[in-house]
């Protein structure tokens, strides 16, 4: 059973920066794609930043040269560095694993920017 568990979320002034992580448990398989997403409320979650298994990476225009994505292999574990936040970065940020067999949410993250 594919487990993750997201870290990092937080309150950050307008301008600050958080660093989001995600680790999984449960599968050591390297073909995968990581990926973050965020739910606004009332509304279907919506891809931030992805990453695939060779490190290509995919942006939502609303966060290009603000966020960056990376994963770490040997850890199997995902972050999500951002930075210059804004108050309509504001959700439940969640992390996703897509793997042969499956797809995999974690439990979700708050993060609050607000001065």
């Amino acid at each position: 059973q594919v487990q993750l568990v997201e870290s990092g979320g937080g309150v950050v002034q307008p301008g600050g920066s958080l660093r989001l992580a995600c680790a999984r448990s449960g599968s050591t398989s390297r073909l995968n794609t990581w990926g973050w997403y965020r739910q606004p409320p009332g509304k279907q979650r919506e891809l931030v930043a992805n990453i695939v298994t060779f490190g290509s990476t995919k942006y939502a225009d609303s966060v290009k040269g603000r966020f960056t994505i990376s994963r770490d292999n040997a850890k199997n574990s995902v972050g999500l560095q951002m930075n210059n936040l804004k108050p309509d970065n504001a959700d439940v940020y969640y992390c996703r694993v897509d793997v042969i067999g499956g797809t995999y949410w974690g439990q979700g993250t708050q993060v609050t920017v607000s001065s």
